[in-house]
């Protein structure tokens, strides 16, 4: 026989060689058609001859059909290596590696297109099998598979299953897809049946055959056992059942354990398995015994295998890089036909990219990913493959995947039907598994790289429900209003499209009319996400504790200087609040110069008034000199106190604002406050000691409590206030707090006392429940608490000695209608430069949402199948 010629002049698959020691045993079914193991050896032997003795490349369009697996079969048995494809967009893998013959199905028929006699290649002896990196993409990375590595994977994968000669394995996975690959290796390699079909899980025809045939095992991936849930597979009657094996992705570890729960309930057992192409198939499987108390992990590597765990400088003790070695390892990659001359490159070792940690039990635990690979459907998706495919379409975008969708985030270019086409083209998926997210900018890490972490959180916010369409059409429309921006999408953010704090309080007060409640940090939630808030009782809102203590903190500073009360330090308070909110709204994920142009323009929006409003008062008085019109008393001003002393919390603002964001400017700088954000503040902290304790004398008069630079450190408290993110950090600026603001205030103790505790509420408490009309009040107080400081001084000093509680109401009535009237006038402008509203709108931060129409949506809980043979439906 031709088969022992090959056996004794090459390397080859024993199990390829072997099928006809099972003898009259079923090995296929197909419909009505029975194939046993005598008769698949002469099939397979026939198909052998004609491929001939010549060692070729030869392609093989994968299919679940008797013809398919024979060819496939034959190829192994005559030692030709097999570029295993899917069915179907083979022009790709045809123009790259030029396969010597190539075997697609036509028509129903098994066409063998033979385009030379003598191979073009130089064929490595070890290479029998090569296999797309990713599933179906096309992309012209291949592992390189030897013929031990296909017998060897087969024969373990084979002894941990403990398949049975008795059993029948149905293909729920496609032949092209490594995973579905393996089950027809172990089975064939033990001489169990495969009974062939393409029908999806979802379709009754299935089950039929499920139970005709006596199938006793499936495999499936993910999304196979979402599908399961659907179709109420827990209620169906499958008494031949004895195992099931998941693979391709991972599980939740709540749906490992209810599955292991259901097959002891009803006699079956879950086999969790691990793998990689690049390991042939399998690498690690969870015994049933574990799955239902040890769901969350990969299990034991399998019989052959080891692990071992390659600690990285930047993870936590005992996780690593999970490092695989077995004879299953791939021979390594072929990305041209030169590299199918190539031999062992990887010595049997494997760094899977995973990220992985060992358990007390021995067992192996998956934590996160180091490479750019994504499973969808069970199929390993090449992310950087179809990132480069789109970017020769001009397109500037990242990809990241799901275990049920493909999603891209692109920046602005293109409509979002033709980059989802695309996508699809690039990755081999359906149109309906892939969503698009439109940015203005790609998120990037400092170093002008996608920021792969800040592109996952824009992919994986919730769907919008089907009833808030109206709703966030109507939170577009006042987003557009108050911040000037003409074009607001679902995914845009109130931080994304330029909000500060000016604007903040006003938006938050629109918002909550429109939808009776605010989510928490809604101010970097996307408008679709708005319509989830809960509802307070009625009559009830919650007030930020930072817009509280604005308002409060403005009546303090104008209820003192009538000398209707005395508690003083309201400005400084103003100062804590300045840092907190500069942190929350200029310091996100932006890149450096849109950072400095939003906070540019804020500082505008602080300035501005206060010139326009100082000036005119200078005109018609003239109680002040010129250089306070332009914000510079606090660098050529008097030395001593004097009345423009007036106006020191707004110059230490903007002093302090400019100066930041010239810091920040510093590529250096900036790297550093995005890689440690609470510790930077800190440091700014103990930056601003120096002047508050004098080690640099700036000023030594009592006007030093007035001085931008001495007063610095409270802006940065504030600031770390924002940036704490666990208790450890609230307690470290509480105790900045505590320690540096006592002995400031030449011992005024009522004012350190204040200034203590309101700051420690802006650290600890976020915001409180108060009646609305309360918390409307407070809204209004802080959105004009600029304006209410600029003017109160020309309203409460004629009527500060005879009529104090009217010079108050009209202070704080003269603040709001100066508020309202510099509202207006930016409204104005915006309508008449619309070009300049642009400015501020950036969606560095903005969260995507889902973007795929319902339709779509629909197709693809409907019709999805991991089997691609069934994709046409799409």
């Amino acid at each position: 026989m031709a088969s022992k010629t090959n056996q004794t002049k090459r390397p080859f698959v024993h199990f390829a060689c072997q099928l006809g020691q099972f003898g009259d045993a079923p090995a296929l079914l197909a419909g009505a058609e029975t194939v046993t193991y005598r008769d698949l050896d002469k099939r397979v032997e026939r198909q052998a001859r004609e491929l001939g003795s010549s060692r070729r490349l030869v392609l093989v369009a994968g299919a679940n059909t008797i013809d398919s697996i024979v060819t496939y079969l034959a190829a192994l048995r005559g030692g030709h290596p097999v570029l295993l494809a899917p069915g179907e967009n083979l022009d790709g893998l045809i123009a790259a590696y030029s396969p010597d013959v190539v075997v697609r199905n036509a028509d129903g028929r098994t066409v063998v297109e033979e385009l030379r006699q003598h191979t073009a290649h130089r064929l490595h002896p070890d290479l029998a099998l090569l296999l797309s990196t990713s599933g179906s993409t096309g992309s012209p990375k291949l592992v390189r598979l030897s013929h031990s590595n296909v017998q060897s994977n087969a024969e373990s994968i084979a002894d941990y299953l403990a398949i049975r000669d008795t059993d029948r394995a149905v293909t729920t996975l496609p032949m092209h897809y490594c995973y579905g690959l393996s089950v027809i290796h172990s089975h064939l390699l033990r001489g169990a049946t495969l009974a062939l079909t393409d029908t999806s899980v979802t379709d009754p025809e299935f089950w039929d055959l499920v139970r005709a045939h006596r199938v006793t095992t499936f495999a499936g991936v993910p999304y196979t056992f979402d599908l399961l849930d659907r179709i109420g597979f827990d209620q169906l009657d499958l008494p031949d059942l004895r195992y099931i094996t998941q693979a391709g992705g991972r599980l939740p570890p709540e749906r490992v354990r209810s599955y292991a729960e259901l097959g002891r309930r009803r006699g079956w057992d879950l086999f969790v398995m691990y793998g990689q192409t690049e390991a042939t198939a399998r690498m690690a499987y969870l015994p049933p015994d574990f799955a239902a108390t040890h769901p969350h992990t990969i299990g034991r590597p399998i019989p052959g295998g080891s692990f071992r765990i390659e600690h990285l400088g930047d993870a936590p003790d005992g996780t690593g890089e999970l490092v695989y070695s077995g004879p299953n390892v791939m021979l390594g990659y072929a990305e041209a036909p030169e590299d199918l001359a190539l031999g062992d490159t990887l010595a049997g070792e494997l760094r899977t990219g995973d990220l992985a940690k060992c358990t007390d039990e021995g067992l192996y635990e998956v934590v996160g990913r180091r490479s750019r690979f994504a499973k969808v459907f069970g199929l390993r998706i090449d992310l950087q493959h179809v990132d480069s495919a789109l970017a020769q379409r001009g397109l500037t975008a990242c990809c990241t995947g799901g275990t049920n969708e493909l999603v891209t985030v692109v920046e602005n270019g293109g409509g979002v039907e033709d980059v989802r086409r695309w996508t699809a083209k690039a990755s081999g998926l359906p149109v309906s598994a892939v969503r698009v997210c439109v940015v203005d900018e790609l998120p990037r890490t400092s170093t002008g790289k996608p920021d792969i972490r800040a592109v996952a959180e824009i992919a994986g916010r919730h769907e919008v429900r089907p009833d808030s369409a109206a709703t966030s059409t109507d939170v577009k429309a006042l987003y557009a209003d108050i911040l000037h921006c003409p074009n607001v999408s679902d995914d845009d953010t109130f931080v994304s499209l330029g909000g500060d704090s000016l604007s903040y309080v006003r938006m938050s007060l629109r918002l909550e009319e429109l939808l009776g409640s605010l989510p928490e940090n809604w101010h970097t939630t996307p408008v679709r996400d708005f319509v989830h808030a809960p509802r307070l009782r009625r009559g009830w809102r919650r007030v930020e504790t930072n817009v509280l203590l604005r308002a409060i903190a403005i009546v303090l500073i104008a209820g003192s200087h009538i000398h209707l009360f005395t508690l003083l330090g309201g400005a400084h308070v103003l100062l804590g609040i300045a840092g907190y909110n500069f942190a929350r709204f200029h310091l996100g994920s932006a890149e450096r110069k849109q950072r400095m142009r939003r906070a540019l323009i804020s500082v505008a929006r602080i300035a501005v008034p206060s010139m326009v409003w100082i000036g005119a008062v200078i005109a018609l008085t003239g109680d002040y000199r010129i250089t306070s019109a332009f914000l510079l008393n606090g660098i050529f001003g008097p030395d001593g106190w004097s009345a423009e002393w007036r106006y020191w919390f707004v110059e230490a603002i903007v002093y302090i604002v400019l100066v930041v964001v010239a810091g920040l400017y510093i590529p250096m700088v900036d790297r550093l406050e995005r890689i440690h954000p609470f510790w930077f503040a800190m440091g700014l902290v103990a930056l601003g000691l120096v002047t508050r304790y004098g080690l640099v004398d700036v000023d030594d008069g009592r006007n030093r409590i007035l001085t931008a630079s001495v007063v610095f450190w409270l802006f940065a408290l504030g600031w770390a206030a924002a940036r704490a993110s666990t208790v450890w950090h609230r307690m470290c600026v509480t105790a900045a707090i505590v320690a540096t603001v006592p002995g400031f205030f030449f011992g005024e103790t009522q004012r350190e006392i204040l200034v203590v505790g309101v700051l420690c509420l802006l650290v600890w408490v976020t915001s409180v429940p108060c009646p609305a009309l309360v918390g409307r009040i407070a809204g209004v107080l802080a959105s004009a608490s600029l304006y209410i400081y600029l003017t109160h001084f020309q309203v409460y000093l004629p009527l500060r000695d005879d009529h104090p509680w009217l010079a108050l109401f009209l202070s704080i009535a003269v603040g709001i209608c100066y508020w309202q009237a510099v509202t207006s006038a930016t409204a104005l402008w915006h309508r008449w430069n619309p070009k300049g509203s642009r400015l501020v709108k950036s969606s560095v931060e903005s969260t995507a949402g889902r973007s795929r129409d319902a339709e779509s949506d629909s197709n693809t809980r409907r019709s999805w199948s991991p089997n691609p043979v069934r994709r046409s439906g799409h």
